[in-house]
């Protein structure tokens, strides 16, 4: 009997212990489980998978998240924004962090955290056609995501224009749709700032049209109920980002590039990627060795377009420009020779990443040898001593970014040990071959580059 006694007494204290661990709110099933489940819609401005894993500016935030609860991050990516949703419903996410922007519509049933960005909503259309001003100017359906901001921006611009017609499908993701203008299986869509200005990189074709909304602040989003514990975090933590410059940080990198878009410029590009690099294509994989090949491409057509005859006035030449000095430094003896000449490229290049202090990371590192490529080391390294000296980090070329331009400015390069430079050029420079390397990367693995002409 005393046994008996005994047995119940441990059953009774295993059950009571297991009620007193039972977690009673989100933030403790998160803290149990150490995991935070978050949904995105998959595309190169929320989350993607690259070579060195997951990226993404939605992916980066959402692990500074994590990192700021402790625990893991699960992101979860979809391809529909109905489905997602309904996995948010259901309790199978923590939150979204999607790039989707506030409307009092979806209050009843979600709840939005701070705002940390904003966009606009661009009507879209291809190249060619007759340019739409207005709503008033809209003849045809404009296709849009089912479940999207999109659709909730429309059915009120009805109530002041009955006329306005729109398909929303749930089939296709947002750069499906924007694919779709090129191909003109549809005429018009909607698409946010940010996503439009990532796609227009390779596909100059897409135009805007107008500006449907402007300034619509981005936010989180998680469901409407009574568990305010971690909603209750999300203040403190982006309230924290805006004090670190996490926020600027990750828009410089995955958006400071392309703040702006000349659409001759980007039509030649693409044509040349696909009519001149082939013949050259070789070569850059040849050569670049630890350097992505396409970035070594991206560098050369900033560069020369691709010209193994080019020669500016300062007397640099050849498919990478190199000068005199640098030639002969790196071995190449004729730089009108593009194999050459290209060698020499990459092997100088290589030089200047190995310059680079090894505590910087990628891809930072590969930001300030693209600046030293054109302004040269010492005069980069100048900025990173201004950039301390005003507070920030050496080490960031987000904040280095800033104060490059500051080099053209007697009162700082006069204290400086290499003086005069023109560090907004490097700037411009560095922007150009990101997005020139973008550009590439997509048309790469879209198997969208013409080889049959190749060395």
């Amino acid at each position: 009997m005393q046994a008996l006694k005994w047995l119940l007494a441990i059953v009774l204290f295993v059950i009571l212990s297991g009620c007193e661990k039972t977690p009673k709110n989100q933030l403790e099933v998160i803290k149990q489980k150490q995991v935070i489940r978050v949904g995105t819609l998959a595309g190169p401005g929320n989350y993607f998978q690259a070579r060195n894993g997951e990226q993404g500016y939605e992916y980066e935030l959402s692990a500074e998240f994590a990192d700021y609860l402790g625990v893991n991050l699960q992101m979860v990516p979809f391809f529909s924004l109905p489905e997602m949703f309904a996995r948010l419903n259901s309790g199978d996410l923590d939150l979204i962090a999607s790039g989707l922007s506030y409307h009092p519509n979806r209050t009843q049933l979600y709840r939005f955290g701070p705002s940390y960005r904003s966009i606009s909503q661009k009507l879209v259309f291809k190249q060619g056609r007759t340019r739409p001003r207005s709503i008033e100017d809209i003849d045809k359906p404009i296709t849009v995501l089912a479940g999207s901001s999109h659709v909730l921006t429309l059915q009120a611009l009805k109530q002041q224009h009955p006329s306005l017609d729109w398909l929303a499908i749930s089939d296709m993701d947002e750069e499906e749709l924007l694919l779709a203008i090129i191909d003109e299986q549809i005429d018009y869509t909607i698409a946010d700032s940010h996503t439009l200005a990532l796609f227009r990189r390779y596909h100059p074709t897409v135009s805007i049209g107008f500006s449907i909304t402007r300034g619509e602040p981005i936010s989180w989003v998680m469901r409407n109920d009574n568990d305010d514990s971690l909603y209750a975090l999300l203040l403190p933590f982006f309230a924290q980002l805006n004090k670190t410059d996490v926020l600027y940080t990750l828009e410089e990198k995955y958006y400071g590039h392309i703040s702006s878009f000349n659409y001759v410029n980007a039509l030649a590009f693409v044509e040349a990627a696909h009519e001149v690099l082939p013949t050259y294509q070789a070569w850059f994989k040849k050569y670049a060795k630890n350097i992505d090949w396409r970035l070594l491409a991206a560098l050369s057509y900033q560069e020369s377009m691709w010209d193994p005859r080019a020669k500016s006035p300062t007397g640099v030449r050849g498919i990478m420009m190199l000068t005199q000095p640098t030639a002969k430094q790196v071995g190449v003896t004729n730089r009108l020779e593009p194999e050459q000449n290209i060698r020499g490229g990459a092997d100088y290049l290589a030089k200047l990443l190995k310059r680079i202090p090894k505590r910087i990371a990628y891809p930072d590192r590969t930001w300030f040898a693209l600046a030293s490529y054109n302004v040269g080391w010492g005069h980069v390294n100048d900025a990173r001593i201004i950039t301390q000296q005003q507070g920030a980090d050496p080490d960031s070329w987000a904040d280095v970014k800033k104060r490059l331009p500051l080099l053209i400015k007697k009162r700082y390069y006069r204290k400086t040990k290499y003086g005069y430079a023109r560090g907004d050029v490097a700037v411009q420079y560095v922007d150009n071959i990101r997005r020139y390397y973008d550009a590439l990367v997509w048309l790469d693995e879209n198997n969208a580059l013409d080889v049959t002409s190749g060395k």
